[in-house]
Order: C-alpha cells, then sequence, then structure tokens
C-alpha cells in the first residue's frame, strides 16, 4: 500500500467524472503516461485481504473528515457530504452490493473510489491531509485494538470455564509428573488450576500489548507529517485513542505492535498446545484419565473401533502456523529502510489468520473443556501405583529428625524393597518398615495414603484443597 500523497487537481472536476472515467486511470496516476500492466495491478492489489478493514478505513476516514471541516480545510458542508457518503459506503459493503476491484488495489481507493462516483468533487478533498501511509496505519490499529478486547475477552471465558471443571471434580486426586514420569498425588483442580496461572499471564500480555496499539497515528502522512492545520488530538478523541504518535516517520513504519501481539498470541498457543497435548494423553487407553465426547472426535476411515482426538490434535498443530506467522512478520520487517515500504503490506495475512486462529481456538477448546468426563477412580489408582509416596516417607523421617538426604536413602530403601517383594510402601508390615529404619513409628501409615500427601501441602501455592479453595474464591467460582 503505497504513498497517495495529498490529492490536488489543477481544477476542481466536475462531480468527479475524470476522476472516476475508466479503470484504468488511478485516482492517483498523474505522474505516469502509460496504464498500469494487469500483471502488476494483480500482483500489487491487496483488496482481497485488507477488504476486512473496511469498518475501520471508514470510521477513520468520517473522524478525519469532521476534522478537516472543524479546522476549514474543507467547508461544513464538504465534511458533511463526505460523512454521508461514507456511510452510504458502509451500508453497500455490509448488504454485499459493493463492487470491490483489484484496479483500486486496497480497501482504502476501492472507497475513496466509490465516494467520488457517489458524492462527486467533495469526495476528492477527503484524502487532504493524510497519506495512504498514516491511513493504514490507523486501520490496523482500529482492528487490532478491537480484536485484542475480543480475545481478551475469550482469554477470561477459557479461565473460567477451567476454574468451573477445577470446582466440580475438587476432590479428584491424580498422579502429578515429572519427565512424564508419575512424581507426586495433586488435586486434579490443581492441575487445571495450572493452566489458569498460564492464561492469566497471557491476559496480562494481551493488555500491556494493547496499550501500545492504542497510540493514534492519522496525521502523519506519508512520512512528515503535513502542512495543514490539522488538529490530531481531536481526531484521537472522536476515535477513542488515548494519545497520539510522537514520530511522523515511526508512525507509518512501524509494525512493532504487530510483532508483539504475535509473539502474545505464540505464547498463548504454547500454552494451549501443552493443554491439548494433555487432553490427547490423558484421553488414550494407556492413560485413561478422561474421556473426549463423542460430537468432539471423529472416526478412521479404516478402522472401525477408533475414536480420534482431532480437536486438541488440530489445536497442537495450530501452534506451527502462530509461531511462523511471527517468523513472517519477523523477517519483513529486519530489513526495511525508514519509512514506508511496499513489503509492509505483507504484513496483513499473518496478523489476520494469527487473530482468527487465536479466536476460534480459544472458543473450541473453552467448549471441549466443559464437555469433558473425568474418570477419578482411573486417575487415583494411578495416584497410588508407582510409590507416589516415597516422598511421604521421606518428610515423615525428616520429623523424627533425620536429615533430608538421610532420609532420602531410607525411603529409596524402602521402595528397592517394595520392587522386590512387588507390594506398596503402605502394604508393609510396620516390622518391615522398622528394619528399614527404627526411627519408623504405626503414625507412618496416616502419612502414606494419597489423600494425606495432598492434604499436608498447605505450602502458599501447595496443591492442598484448602489453598485450591482458596484460588477458586479469588476467580470467581
Amino acid at each position: 500500500m503505497g504513498d497517495l500523497g495529498d490529492l490536488n487537481p489543477d481544477h476542481e472536476p466536475k462531480m468527479g467524472k475524470d476522476l472516476v472515467a475508466g479503470r484504468d486511470k488511478k485516482l492517483w496516476g498523474g505522474r505516469f503516461a502509460e496504464k498500469t500492466e494487469s500483471s502488476v495491478e494483480a500482483f500489487t492489489a491487496s483488496i482481497d485481504v485488507d477488504r476486512r478493514l473496511y469498518r475501520h478505513d471508514i470510521a477513520g476516514s468520517i473522524a478525519h473528515a469532521r476534522m478537516l471541516a472543524r479546522q476549514r480545510i474543507i467547508s461544513a458542508r464538504d465534511g458533511a457530504k463526505i460523512v454521508a457518503g461514507l456511510r452510504a459506503i458502509q451500508r453497500e459493503i455490509e448488504r454485499g452490493v459493493f463492487a470491490f476491484s483489484r484496479a483500486d488495489e486496497d480497501i482504502h481507493m476501492n472507497i475513496e473510489r466509490r465516494l467520488i462516483e457517489k458524492i462527486g468533487a467533495a469526495g476528492g478533498k477527503l484524502h487532504t491531509a493524510r497519506s495512504r501511509n498514516d491511513q493504514v496505519a490507523l486501520d490496523m490499529r482500529l482492528y487490532l485494538r478491537e480484536e485484542l478486547r475480543l480475545i481478551t475477552d475469550l482469554v477470561d471465558a477459557l479461565k473460567r470455564e477451567l476454574g468451573r471443571t477445577a470446582k466440580r471434580y475438587l476432590k479428584v486426586i491424580m498422579p502429578g509428573y515429572t519427565h512424564l514420569q508419575r512424581a507426586q498425588p495433586v488435586l486434579f483442580s490443581h492441575h487445571l488450576l495450572a493452566y489458569v496461572e498460564m492464561l492469566e499471564r497471557d491476559r496480562e500480555r494481551l493488555l500491556d500489548c494493547l496499550d501500545r496499539v492504542n497510540v493514534m497515528p492519522l496525521g502523519s502522512g506519508a512520512l512528515a507529517g503535513t502542512t495543514f492545520p490539522v488538529d490530531r488530538g481531536y481526531v484521537g478523541r472522536l476515535l477513542g485513542f488515548p494519545r497520539i504518535s510522537r514520530n511522523s516517520i515511526d508512525a507509518v513504519s512501524d509494525r512493532d505492535f504487530l510483532l508483539e501481539f504475535v509473539s502474545v498470541a505464540a505464547i498463548l498457543f504454547v500454552h494451549l498446545s501443552r493443554l491439548a497435548e494433555e487432553m490427547v494423553l490423558w484421553s488414550t487407553r494407556e492413560f485413561d484419565f478422561i474421556e473426549l465426547p463423542d460430537s468432539y472426535c471423529t472416526g478412521s476411515s479404516m478402522m472401525p473401533q477408533k475414536k480420534n482426538p482431532d480437536v486438541p490434535e488440530l489445536v497442537r498443530g495450530k501452534s506451527g502456523r502462530i509461531f511462523g506467522h511471527l517468523m513472517t512478520l519477523l523477517t519483513v520487517l529486519k530489513g526495511l529502510p525508514l519509512a514506508y515500504n511496499r513489503d509492509l503490506q505483507e504484513d496483513k495475512i499473518p496478523l489476520f489468520d494469527t487473530v482468527e486462529t487465536v479466536k476460534s481456538s480459544l472458543e473450541i477448546i473453552r467448549d471441549l473443556v466443559r464437555e469433558l468426563k473425568v474418570k477419578p477412580p482411573n486417575m487415583l489408582q494411578a495416584a497410588q501405583d508407582g510409590f507416589l509416596n516415597a516422598t511421604e516417607l521421606a518428610d515423615y523421617l525428616v520429623g523424627r529428625g533425620l536429615s533430608f538426604r538421610s532420609a532420602h536413602t531410607v525411603a529409596g530403601r524402602v521402595v528397592r524393597y517394595c520392587l522386590a517383594q512387588g507390594r506398596r510402601i503402605e502394604e508393609l508390615s510396620l516390622q518391615e518398615l522398622r528394619r528399614l529404619s527404627p526411627k519408623i513409628e504405626r503414625d507412618v501409615y496416616g502419612f502414606l495414603t494419597a489423600e494425606a500427601a495432598v492434604r499436608r501441602r498447605r505450602a502458599a501455592g501447595g496443591t492442598a484443597p484448602e489453598n485450591v479453595r482458596r484460588r477458586l474464591k479469588e476467580l470467581g467460582v
């Protein structure tokens, strides 16, 4: 989307006819003697991608027209005609009757062309004191600001759903894992709330990103500002921007706000992918901790027994798309001289696809969490197998006066003995346990259950039920 410059014809066109007569003559084509090649038009056109910005483009143009009239740069009558014409064009687009043209390259020129067709010469005055460079920067910020708020709401919705599921299964115990090996008993709720913490950080990053998106660039012109007595603060207030950009060169060339959003989206997708991976694992017969609803799975074209977890697998897979979009934007931007370059047209597909992928994935994971069928007996059985209470035995011995390293060694010997016997620690007699450590008394059995292991971890942030209840209360579920 190259610079349009200010439209300053030598004479006032009559009803704009000389500006709209034929698609081979661009609105900004006075410099050129030859018609643009159709292959070049097709190659450079972005209208198929950026047409979704029509609402934002029209909103920015209405604010700009009002400012021009308020500053007496154009007449109040022309300003009113422009605003009415733009609103009529928005209705045409939303009714599906607007004729988009690749010859007009982008959403800005499609709308301006139609405006001149509708209201004549007054339409040609809209572009006074602005460039497509600051115009597209404004549109992108308006678009992303709106989407960031929607995405933040979806993150909140997923947090609430995880919180509700955690509350529903508050007493369920499962094995916690390190290295994908059973490690210690934890509450299933505590495990789910780990994802709430991740999402809370994602939310904070989204809001922090929003603060830098919410800067008004219009009035920067092509790169050097404008000679007209514009009131940028007034335009910013009309469009709800708390502040305006401070450097015109930076304002038209800056895409840091896109990089920041897509990087935040990439981190968010790391979290969604991890959650999706656990759904895949937990729903296997090997784990058998949960069952995914049939309506979120597919069958096999060959194997009748299969129930494939396609939804979490696709969420996991889509993380690669988001990471790729981040690399695309970094690559586009990393070698550009100041200020605007046409390369920046390539920022839209990565941005738009990231936004849509994030929204759809948050929605589908939220719905899937809501419909999960949890299998508490299987989780508890897994938490009781594999000597997950060995740490409890070590902690018990520390309470009896041993150093933790000595207690760790004793507990390891107990595990080795159990492995040789094919028994659990809690199945050993007191006499057997005392042969391994005379420090052990009958009360040790009260320490060895999964319930006791969970209940005793009361330190802030631990898996104890009282901690989990407190956190759920903080979350309002």
